[in-house]
């Protein structure tokens, strides 16, 4: 069936809901963005479901989320899991409400228990509760932190990660299976409750998280003492982030936490940012206008899930505000986390530290000096907590801490994805901490810089929109991989590693080996001197990605050679 066809089938069959017809009617002559709407399914891919929200195959409905749903719960039956459950949480997005109570009424018609926060939490907060609840799965209904038109649909398995392989092939597989929309079954949620499938969950939950999240507290008499003197700026960016993280800061004692006003608030819309991405500058602007006025030390932001963290911290020198990238965050963390428990003895012989093959080379450096072994992973926080889940089963090495450079950390096994609420504890810890001392957090990061060397990394980033975009997008990654390239600029290459053929090539020695890690769409180029530089298309957005990193003595040296590395870079995607 083409487009069209699949277009016309959505305007005139009643199983599709009035509202759903007449929108799509009203597109009738707009051959472009009928195209747009029909020409795929919005793929199921190993992250669940993400796109704009919208009546259409290859948009975010009722339709595809239960189609993603009776996937979904064929694959549970299967397993025989449909007493243990399903968890659902949901964030503060347009549709959130609705898509995840679609997802608990399609479950419940199969069959299957599932366990529905009574209203919007936080990503880790849905990891948790998996395993609190002893659920077969998971599903939280959340775009991160897309534009405001996007939602999406992520599946958890009883681990509390999302799903890697074998599940998430089987459970793609599943799903494409539903060819029929006809075939998605649902049912009344008053039978659905009275019948014991649907239950509601809230505080009961939210305690036992706040308490696992207390226990990676190190320094809670520094918190007390220091409690007057630290100044907080918090914003949740119009998302999940705004009570548990003024839960956790008030519980362990700070007193001067300031939310943003106008962001305080659950809002689809997102209505004082253009992108509710804490990694872009933009998304500061009102909580850096709060910070000068309350002469704040650290300020924070979460992404609408609540799983991602943005930090800026005062630089005594200018009396400015700067910005801490992602990697920046996580490696202060680490240290911070490490150097204590170091000082208490309380490191492991068997620790490690878990990170992707796109984060900063200093984390290897901060391994080596705690003497513990550090895991790379391919990108997305899945495979982190899949390694926690081997170390579990494998008794193998003990779960430190784990991060991504895409502002997203772990302390602790109370979750297995990223976690903007204990990551919010823990930087305001060591905020309070270092202050004791009487350094800022951005001079603690300058001590980092001058322990290890200045490892600077950046991200680049192509949108490409469309089927045009999407083509453009595999023909720059394969001709990349099937060119040799030599220099990047002028950094010599050293390696290449192609994870989607599974090959590494030694420029240098010319001897070819295989990677280790899962099949994946990425190429990384290790460059001398500790440069490195990675390209791999979005698995979220319709963008390709261009990751980079140098080691040089001094911030004026390493920022410079970054640029240069940027500019080489993207030069090389453009030939």
């Amino acid at each position: 069936m083409d487009y069209l066809e699949k277009y016309e089938e959505w305007c005139t069959n009643e199983i599709f809901d009035e509202n759903t017809r007449n929108e799509l009617k009203a597109l009738k002559g707009n051959d472009k963005e009928i195209k747009e709407r029909f020409y795929q399914d919005l793929e199921f891919g190993t992250a669940g479901l993400r796109g704009i929200i919208g009546a259409g195959t290859n948009r975010m409905n009722v339709y595809t989320v239960g189609k993603a749903t009776q996937g979904l719960a064929n694959f549970i039956v299967k397993e025989k899991g449909e007493e243990r459950g399903v968890a659902i949480a949901y964030d503060s997005r347009h549709m959130s409400q609705e898509f995840s109570e679609m997802a608990a009424l399609c479950l419940n018609a199969n069959g299957i228990k599932t366990y529905r926060f009574d209203s919007l939490r936080p990503t880790p907060m849905l990891s948790f509760a998996v395993r609190e609840l002893n659920c077969i799965a998971g599903i939280v209904i959340t775009a991160s932190h897309n534009p405001p038109e996007y939602n999406g649909y992520k599946v958890y398995w009883e681990d509390g990660a999302q799903i890697v392989a074998p599940k998430d092939k089987e459970i793609i597989n599943e799903v494409n299976k539903v060819q029929d929309y006809a075939e998605i079954k649902t049912m009344d949620k008053e039978k659905a409750v009275s019948s014991g499938l649907y239950h509601v969950i809230g505080k009961e939950i939210d305690d036992r998280y706040m308490e696992e999240i207390k226990k990676q507290s190190l320094n809670m008499d520094v918190i007390k003492e220091m409690a007057d003197d630290l100044s907080i700026v918090y914003t949740p960016l119009h998302g999940t982030g705004n009570l548990p993280v003024r839960r956790i800061l008030k519980e362990i004692g700070f007193k001067k936490v300031y939310v943003v006003p106008e962001q305080e608030l659950p809002d689809g819309d997102f209505p004082t940012v253009s992108y509710p991405n804490p990694e872009a500058k933009e998304a500061f602007e009102l909580a850096l206008k709060l910070a000068k006025e309350k002469n704040a030390d650290v300020v924070l932001a979460t992404d609408p899930d609540a799983d991602r963290l943005g930090v800026y911290a005062k630089d005594p020198k200018t009396n400015e505000y700067v910005s801490f990238t992602g990697n920046m965050s996580a490696l202060l963390i680490a240290e911070y986390i490490l150097s204590e428990k170091k000082k208490r003895n309380m490191i492991p012989a068997n620790g490690a530290v878990v990170s992707t093959v796109v984060s900063s080379n200093m984390t290897s450096a901060i391994a080596k000096e705690y003497n513990v072994k550090l895991i790379e992973t391919l990108t997305g926080f899945k495979y982190i907590g899949e390694q926690i889940k081997l170390f579990e089963q494998n008794n193998s090495y003990e779960y430190l801490f784990g991060f991504e450079e895409s502002y997203g950390f772990l302390a602790g096994t109370h979750a297995r994805d990223k976690d903007a609420v204990v990551a919010v504890m823990l930087l305001s810890e060591a905020a309070a901490f270092y202050k004791k001392q009487g350094l800022t957090l951005w001079e603690q990061m300058i001590n980092i810089y001058e322990k290890y060397g200045y490892y600077r990394e950046t991200l680049a980033t192509m949108t490409l929109k469309g089927i045009e975009g999407q083509e453009k997008i595999k023909q720059i990654m394969e001709r990349l991989r099937h060119t040799r390239i030599e220099k990047v600029g002028d950094f010599k290459v050293v390696e290449t590693r192609d994870y989607q053929n599974k090959v590494t090539n030694n420029l240098v020695t010319g001897e070819k080996g295989v990677t280790t890690l899962p099949t994946s769409n990425v190429l990384y180029f290790a460059l001398e001197n500790d440069a490195w530089c990675c390209v791999r298309p979005s698995g979220t957005e319709p963008k390709i990605k261009f990751y980079m990193g140098v080691k040089e003595k001094t911030m004026e040296t390493a920022d410079k050679r970054l640029e240069e590395l940027k500019e080489a870079m993207l030069k090389v995607c453009e030939e």
